[in-house]
């Protein structure tokens, strides 16, 4: 059984000793969540690898740490050009998520035998490998091509559609096609076949006060499962059949990783926010993370009984504008936003009875709602076990790299 989590008192006081000498802002990342999470995403995996989703975690030494143990298996990147300086990197198994429109990154890539070994691209049309063609500058390196098979679920003859807008590519005959285009094109190798079931692994389905939509999500996640496994085995012949040498078939996302693994046609999941457990994470049933990454901010004012004002703090995650995108103030408990402010670009004034007991200088803690996305405030992850910071190590940014 995996052992029950400190309270969040607990939690609380170590994270204040192990920070003391530390001014806020800064970010965190508890080592002893960080691991107890990724082992449950083995647990749930099932003995199917986890490929690594880069964008979920932004820092190359807790990727590399990740990467260290058993289980997991490769990267799944954001960018052509993050791929890239992954592989330069020593990352030798990275593959790129998304299409990509980076004429000077196809260039580099097509050029260089170690780049081309490591580094495999995303396509769903065939305008894709022509713009690799048009890129190339004499570059003659063979490149490794992943097809998008788009995942959404279609009710009522397709008038409905619960999903991601992603590929066009949605059946069997469709990936067949493009992957016979691939396969009758030289420069190129057929190698992979990619699945992000969003709407399954993405979306929570235990909404707090929300029962009724809470079953409607479940009820419609489990329609969405069965459909999809019985496409993608379907779609997973038709590719093989046009080329044998398939390596793998990703899947997958942190909410959806023991029903994606007990597809035999998958070969590996990917996941990356189930080692952070951001707050978007916190309401499903079919797993329980531990948060591991937090930011604090220091209280700057007192301007009356009930209230303290933190420096900044309005760090919004991307996606649909709501409340649920927004930071939450998670230590000391009981804070709430200020209706008329919420969270600020430079100030942010919180309520509670807990502010009464906060100095000027205090620690606020809060949850960041989207994994990676609190690398992008941040230039340094301190590193804690137990009540120390063991290593401050750069974010993607504080390496001066910002792929988007």
């Amino acid at each position: 059984m995996t052992p029950s989590p400190p309270p969040r008192a607990t939690d609380r006081a170590r994270y204040d000793r192990a920070t003391a000498h530390l001014d806020a802002p800064l970010a965190m990342v508890d080592l002893d969540a960080f691991d107890a999470n990724a082992d449950d995403l083995v647990r749930r995996a099932g003995g199917k690898p986890i490929r690594v989703a880069s964008k979920s975690v932004r820092c190359r030494a807790l990727l590399e740490r990740v990467l260290g143990r058993d289980g997991f298996a490769g990267i799944m990147s954001f960018t052509l050009a993050e791929s890239l300086w992954l592989a330069r990197a020593g990352f030798d198994d990275v593959l790129l998520a998304y299409p990509s429109a980076d004429r000077a990154g196809y260039a580099e890539l097509a050029a260089d035998p170690k780049l081309a070994a490591s580094v495999t691209v995303m396509i769903d049309d065939p305008a894709h490998l022509d713009l690799i063609d048009a890129a190339r500058e004499g570059g003659r390196e063979e490149l490794r091509i992943c097809l998008e098979l788009d995942t959404a679920l279609r009710l009522f003859g397709g008038r409905i559609r619960v999903g991601a807008l992603r590929s066009p590519l949605s059946e069997p005959a469709q990936l067949a096609e493009l992957a016979r285009s691939v396969e009758r094109r030289p420069g190129f190798r057929l190698v992979g076949i990619m699945a992000y079931e969003g709407h399954v692994a993405g979306v929570g389905d235990a909404l707090a006060g929300r029962p009724l939509r809470s079953r409607a999500i479940r009820l419609m996640q489990s329609a969405a499962r069965r459909e999809l496994a019985e496409r993608r085995a379907a779609v997973v012949r038709a590719v093989r059949a046009v080329a044998p040498g398939l390596e793998f078939v990703n899947g997958g996302g942190t909410g959806s990783v023991q029903h994606t693994a007990a597809e035999d046609a998958v070969t590996e999941i990917a996941a990356g926010s189930g080692l952070y457990v951001p707050r978007l994470f916190d309401n499903y049933t079919s797993f329980t993370g531990r948060p591991a990454a937090l930011f604090a901010q220091p209280v700057v004012r007192r301007p009356g009984v009930g209230v303290v004002t933190v420096l900044g703090g309005g760090y919004p995650a991307s996606g649909p504008a709501g409340a649920d995108r927004l930071p939450v103030p998670y230590f000391p408990e009981g804070l709430r936003y200020d209706p008329q402010e919420g969270p600020g670009e430079v100030q942010t004034p919180l309520l509670g009875a807990a502010a009464d007991d906060l100095l000027i200088g205090d620690k606020v803690w809060f949850r960041h709602a989207k994994a990676g996305e609190l690398c992008e405030r941040f230039d340094t992850l301190r590193l804690v076990e137990g009540d120390r910071v063991v290593a401050s190590v750069p974010t993607y940014r504080g390496e001066g790299r910002a792929f988007l």
